[in-house]
């Protein structure tokens, strides 16, 4: 997109931005998938945005989610440690390595190894709130890990589609909401990281959004009555 972006956002409150990283992107030091809600850290300096470079490559970042979820795991949390690949076929699609063979010969699909740490914060009758915490940061990763373990997020249109028979046995009104929620459940409530130039530690939080909150206060509801 060329209008409507954070980029140009930032670009417009800060005059001196356009110069700080990537040209098409500067200042973004990593990012989280479209549709996505949460925080998101964005540096002003060349030199902060090779610190923060550093310690998202090194995994030292904290970086935790919270997520609605079909199903209720068996276990209250647990690791999914799965390699992640590119689709074969749908190439703008991840999948985990197990579900496909990787291309050695022409090297097409080279497995990036992914860590996704997971425990149950609250259960509901067909649905569970997750918090995730991501060891590596691959693309799609949380929702491509949960979908394999048996537990799409609810909303996501690539990875979790529910199943109707899960809908048809809801009241109208959730059927409703959970049909009109475009987007994935997926929020990134936690970010920690050493600040570039003090070395302290910092750690920033994003409430869940409005959207978010009203599917979770339906469904504790449902879960009550």
């Amino acid at each position: 997109h060329v209008s409507g972006t954070l980029v140009n956002y930032l670009m417009h409150h800060c005059n001196d931005f356009s110069g700080i990283g990537n040209v098409l992107r500067p200042g973004i030091v990593h990012r989280i998938d479209k549709d996505t809600s949460g925080v998101i850290v964005v540096a002003k300096t060349n030199e902060a945005h090779q610190d923060l470079s550093v310690q998202f490559k090194k995994h030292s970042v904290k970086r935790q989610y919270q997520t609605l979820v079909w199903g209720i795991p068996t276990k209250e949390y647990g690791i999914v440690n799965a390699p992640l690949v590119r689709h074969p076929i749908r190439r703008k699609d991840i999948t985990v390595l197990d579900n496909y063979a990787v291309n050695k010969e022409k090297g097409t699909n080279k497995a990036r190894r992914a860590v996704t740490h997971w425990r149950v914060l609250e259960k509901f009758t067909f649905a569970s709130l997750l918090a995730c915490r991501l060891e590596t940061g691959r693309t799609h990763q949380i929702r491509v890990h949960l979908k394999s373990i048996g537990h799409p997020i609810i909303g996501d249109q690539k990875y979790g589609r529910s199943s109707q028979k899960i809908l048809s046995d809801l009241p109208p009104g959730l059927i409703k909401l959970i049909s009109n929620f475009c987007r994935q459940a997926l929020h990134a409530q936690q970010l920690g990281f050493k600040h570039p130039f003090s070395g302290e530690w910092h750690e920033f939080e994003s409430k869940i959004p409005k959207d978010f909150q009203t599917l979770l206060t339906e469904l504790q509801k449902f879960n009550s009555d």
